[in-house]
């Protein structure tokens, strides 16, 4: 294993030109949300192997129902303990009676079979474990998935965004076709993650002979001085509360396209900017714990909770209102120009 103290960490190069995606005109201007369908832990400890729960699954189906009401299909990236658990299977299963709903997978190596690896913030970074680890601990995920759901996961997000050089071929040797493991603008080297400064927003081809498309959570900047873009965003770390006092200020922030800890007013100007930019699939993501308070850093009591249902409510609003209409995943691999599962799902 690569020594974390003499790592930077992974750093994906920018695509080439000719590896972005160009949505045919059919497809439009569309989003797609990914839910990151996990165990709950306590985000503030150390990681550890036991000691998690799977209580606020129970609250997916209804969420489920909200986005239904609006037409929004959901990609559930679901972890090793969703998949093996009965009680979390059927909730999950509720939700994948919508035939626009479908599951993939989402690595947590610290509670993922084989546990071979010593438990560390590094090691949670399943792009830093040897190949064959990251391996076996992707073999064992996908199979958990199928036995669970009958359905071959295609999709897949690393835990903590926790992509290496290896993990692309492996998901493409075992059949993924689409990764959204890169934050876009957001870099994890402070403990051995990877970092994203250099990939944007658009959809690319990856991975060993372009067969992935990867899908960069979406996130730009906002405020006054947002074209100073990405370099003037870390340079603000090295001054004291630089980057709090240029956010307060309205002067520039950093925003991705999720209910936790991003404003919704702040998210509507990310959604305007990168529409105005030319963007033509915006990704959203959220954690499958926020949905019932107490179990994230986000929602932790029942208002904290209602402002996430009014986040979507007034972000849904918007993208309706701009005609961007939700796209499911199986829609998104065709427009793409990759084959959709046969009978799809």
């Amino acid at each position: 294993m690569v020594d974390p103290a003499s790592s930077h960490g992974y750093r994906p190069s920018p695509p080439a030109q000719a590896d972005r995606i160009v949505w045919p005109p059919s497809f439009g201007t569309r989003f797609i949300v990914f839910v990151d369908t996990e165990e709950e832990f306590d985000w503030n400890a150390p990681l550890r192997r036991t000691g998690y729960g799977v209580s606020a699954i129970d609250a997916l189906p209804a969420s489920h129902r909200r986005f239904a009401e609006r037409d929004v299909p959901l990609t559930l990236l679901v972890d090793y303990p969703i998949a093996t658990d009965p009680r979390a299977i059927a909730c999950v299963q509720e939700v994948l009676a919508d035939p626009r709903c479908t599951v993939g997978a989402h690595l947590h190596p610290w509670v993922n079979p084989p546990s071979d690896e010593m438990v560390s913030a590094y090691t949670s970074y399943a792009g830093n474990l040897p190949q064959e680890t990251e391996a076996a601990k992707l073999d064992v995920l996908t199979d958990a998935i199928e036995a669970a759901f009958a359905i071959r996961p295609r999709s897949y997000r690393a835990g903590r965004y926790g992509i290496g050089p290896a993990t692309l071929g492996l998901l493409a040797s075992r059949g993924y076709l689409v990764d959204s493991s890169m934050r876009s603008r957001y870099c994890y080297a402070a403990d051995g993650g990877p970092d994203f400064g250099a990939i944007d927003n658009n959809a690319f081809c990856t991975g060993p002979g372009g067969a992935v498309i990867e899908l960069p959570l979406t996130t730009t900047h906002i405020g006054l001085f947002r074209r100073g873009g990405e370099g003037l965003y870390r340079g603000l770390q090295r001054v004291p509360r630089g980057r709090g006092i240029f956010s307060r200020l309205g002067l520039l922030s950093r925003i991705a396209l999720t209910p936790e800890d991003m404003p919704v007013e702040a998210a509507l100007e990310a959604i305007a900017v990168v529409l105005g930019e030319g963007l033509r699939l915006l990704s959203f993501a959220f954690h499958s714990p926020s949905l019932k308070p107490g179990h994230t850093p986000y929602v932790r009591d029942a208002e904290d909770l209602a402002r996430f249902h009014h986040w979507w409510d007034r972000i849904l609003e918007d993208l309706q209102r701009r005609g961007v209409a939700a796209a499911s995943l199986d829609e998104v691999i065709a427009a793409a120009g990759l084959p959709a599962a046969p009978g799809g799902r």
